[in-house]
């Protein structure tokens, strides 16, 4: 995997190289590695993958701030940040355990499921024997690629992993969601930048806006505009905070048409403006 270089406060885009392991779209590290780039320090970037992290505490405390939200992290704890999401790694200097990284095609998406926006589901939940033992399982199998590849190691890797992320999600708490919003939630994902209009997506996706609100009421708890709107309020936080864009190029990103028009909306929905949030954050 690359990290590209960048301000201490900027999100930096970590995205996968091709390598001898990492071809297999699965790498493993330990904490003692992770801790070598830096991670869990004062400086410690803040990280949007494109790949998921799957990350497991044996001993030890920490803490770990995925999209704004900060959870300890500890032994038995287990954290699935999905690709996307941003996170730090925060005072993890006596944390011990693995951080499985795979690509989204690694395994199929009837295992992994719909990728859920991040403010649908916790990244966190508990570890429990059978899933220590199958995370162990596959460090060994992992560690054995390098040593003496088999024609299946992938397959035999896949079948591990799946197994892992199965009882994982099994542990995690998901609303029940259905196909109409599951269409939603996917489209506010890859077209938040271009529209805010739930006509838009109406018309996108084939479903009336009642339609489209009844879903999202019923997945979510909240309207289908409120839907749209959380999630560019997200992306605008990551930007501000993160990123080293003004207010005007944050806008310009997120499709806003002017700062003004992009610093109402923000202060509508936080109760502060764009810079004051920057500066506070």
């Amino acid at each position: 995997m690359t990290v590209k270089n960048g301000h201490d406060r900027q999100i930096l885009p970590m995205r996968y190289e091709s390598g001898a392991l990492s071809a297999l779209g699965l790498e493993i590290l330990t904490f003692d590695e992770l801790r070598t780039m830096r991670a869990g320090t004062e400086s410690s970037p803040v990280i949007r993958a494109d790949f998921h992290v799957l990350a497991s505490c044996t001993d030890g405390n920490g803490r770990l701030r995925v999209d704004f939200a900060a959870h300890p992290f500890g032994a038995g704890d287990l954290a699935w940040i999905r690709p996307g999401w941003t996170h730090r790694w925060d005072d993890i200097t006596d944390v011990q355990g693995s951080l499985v990284l795979l690509r989204p095609e690694f395994v199929s998406t009837a295992i992994i499921g719909a990728d859920p926006p991040g403010m649908l589901v916790s990244p966190m939940s508990k570890t429990t024997p059978l899933i220590t033992e199958a995370i162990e399982h596959l460090r060994s199998e992992y560690a054995a690629v390098e040593v003496d590849p088999l024609p299946d190691s992938a397959r035999i890797l896949r079948n591990l992993l799946e197994v892992i992320l199965l009882r994982t999600r099994a542990g995690q708490h998901f609303r029940a969601t259905g196909e109409v919003f599951d269409a939603f939630a996917r489209a506010v994902e890859d077209h938040h930048h271009e529209s805010r209009e739930l006509s838009w997506y109406a018309s996108e996706l084939g479903y009336s806006a009642r339609t489209l609100s009844r879903a999202s009421h019923a997945a979510a708890g909240m309207s289908a505009k409120q839907f749209i709107d959380d999630r560019v309020i997200l992306e605008a936080k990551r930007l501000l905070v993160h990123g080293d864009l003004t207010a005007t190029e944050c806008a310009r990103r997120l499709g806003f048409d002017d700062t003004a028009n992009f610093a109402r909306f923000f202060r509508t929905r936080t109760a502060t403006s764009p810079c004051r949030f920057k500066a506070a954050a």
